[in-house]
């Protein structure tokens, strides 16, 4: 086991154990539940990363309930048939809480004052190549023109809704021209993926967190739906019948499940190996991640993960 990297002063949180692997985080404390990232953590968006799939079967078996907690703009449902599709058992599991999945609960239900005082017509920025995301059972009219809209739906980065259904593909920066148009009308935007990047196939993808970001820097109102904020952690406690004190995160972003993971409470585990592995100079998979450099990114976002892991292996 690698030494506790050394904490700045007065910052106690900052402490991290690095450790190899999730066998040795059971060993020192059995967690009821763990909420678990997929991209990044479980896979890259087209496979399991190694070990990934037997790891989460040990971890199952040790007794734990397991969410999974994704800020994917799509259903919970979708997630659940996704991981199944990539080879790793849906019924082990307790559930799934997604943004997406939060962001339809909210805008269905209207019972929060936030979201009871959005009106119904909405510019839809959506996802094209990847699937566009259903509006079914919402009653939202879709428009096209701003001066229309009474707030930006944001699920995907690659298209724009049209009201007959369609997605119309659209280049980053024509989203990011319509966003301008929309903070001179100052509508607020509900943003179903706080994601800035994802991984995908070792590549990272532009995410609707980077529109929401643009949007705030042009004065805009953004409701952020899923991590950093603390409502998916608490969704995934409630499913779990568990409270933060039996629950620990697992997440390869240190702003979106780390910091999530702080806010709310919970301990965490940083696998280093996702997003950040180009800033933490990893070439391959599995590969350590050297101490300093990890604390010196975890003071640079402000996040602090209770354990360091090169992947989600066992």
């Amino acid at each position: 086991m690698m030494p506790k990297c050394s904490a700045p002063p007065n910052e106690a949180t900052n402490l991290f154990q690095s450790l190899n692997g999730l066998q040795q985080i059971t060993e020192r404390r059995s967690f009821k539940a763990w909420f678990l990232d997929q991209f990044g953590v479980l896979h890259d968006g087209k496979q399991p990363y190694p070990g990934a799939i037997s790891t989460l079967e040990k971890l199952a078996h040790s007794g734990a309930k397991m969410v999974i907690i994704s800020n994917s703009s799509r259903r919970s449902s979708v997630t659940m048939d996704k991981i199944k599709n990539l080879g790793f058992d849906p019924s082990l599991f307790v559930g799934a809480i997604t943004s997406g999945e939060l962001t339809h609960q909210y805008l269905q239900r209207r019972d929060d004052d936030w979201f009871a005082a959005l009106g119904r017509s909405c510019i839809h920025m959506t996802w094209s190549d990847r699937g566009a995301i259903s509006l079914e059972g919402l009653g939202l009219q879709v428009v096209d023109k701003v001066k229309d809209a009474e707030f930006i739906l944001a699920h995907g980065t690659e298209a724009l809704g049209h009201p007959s259904g369609v997605a119309c593909p659209m280049k980053l920066e024509e989203l990011e021209s319509i966003l301008e148009q929309c903070a001179t009308k100052k509508i607020p935007m509900v943003v179903a993926n706080p994601d800035f990047v994802t991984v995908e196939a070792r590549a990272l993808r532009v995410m609707p967190g980077t529109l929401a970001a643009k949007y705030e820097e042009l004065g805009g109102e953004v409701k952020w739906m899923g991590k950093p904020d603390k409502i998916i952690y608490e969704s995934a406690m409630a499913m779990a019948g568990v409270d933060a004190s039996d629950s620990i995160a697992v997440g390869d972003s240190l702003h979106h499940d780390i910091k999530g993971a702080n806010a709310a409470g919970i301990q965490s585990v940083f696998t280093t190996g996702g997003i950040h592995a180009t800033e933490l100079g990893l070439n391959c998979f599995g590969e350590i991640a050297n101490s300093s450099s990890v604390q010196a990114l975890a003071s640079k976002y402000g996040a602090y993960p209770s354990y360091v892991i090169p992947a989600f292996t066992w």
